[in-house]
């Protein structure tokens, strides 16, 4: 069992993209806690891992360089967020499985058993999925670059619309 240590004070800032509004929470080092296409700050909190959740969140109006790979992302330059630092905490298979999904290209969506299998467990569908479903960091970690074996969508935390619009400006 986890017990929950809040530490220390996250940033965040909302930026207005054709998706809709994106907040990012970010830790003192400048690495991403949570993001994701809402404008609540309190519900990315939440999402973060217990030993990583800040006590208390601060709203500036830009986060520098990571505000500015929202911007340039959501513009068309599909790399913009590839060198954003990423800080999520679970067990290995879920923090091995948002690393390789950091490397999948924009524009080149896998389904959810070729994810199982490039993460190191093609039997494990399931958990595959659920490291999409358990991450705190959207586009940072591009889990809507996963669809279903038969071309659907899936489930995506912020709605299958948000996702089809990643997906279809990726594919740009």
């Amino acid at each position: 069992m986890t017990t929950e240590t809040r530490t220390g004070t996250a940033d965040f800032s909302t930026v207005t993209t054709p998706a809709g509004p994106f907040t990012a929470l970010v830790d003192p080092d400048g690495a991403v806690l949570a993001s994701g296409w809402v404008a609540d700050a309190d519900y990315l909190r939440q999402l973060v891992h217990p030993t990583l959740r800040p006590a208390t969140l601060r709203e500036h109006g830009d986060l520098g360089p990571i505000s500015k790979a929202v911007e340039a992302y959501h513009a068309g330059d599909l790399t913009a967020i590839d060198a954003v630092t990423v800080r999520q905490q679970s067990g290995p298979f879920l923090v091995h499985a948002w690393e390789v999904l950091r490397k999948i290209p924009a524009g080149e969506p896998v389904t959810y058993t070729d994810f199982a299998t490039v993460s190191g467990r093609p039997a494990a569908t399931r958990a595959a999925a659920n490291a999409c479903a358990r991450n705190a960091a959207a586009l940072f970690v591009p889990c809507h670059r996963i669809i279903r074996t038969d071309g659907t969508l899936g489930g995506f935390r912020y709605g299958l619309p948000i996702k089809r619009w990643l997906l279809d400006h990726e594919a740009d």
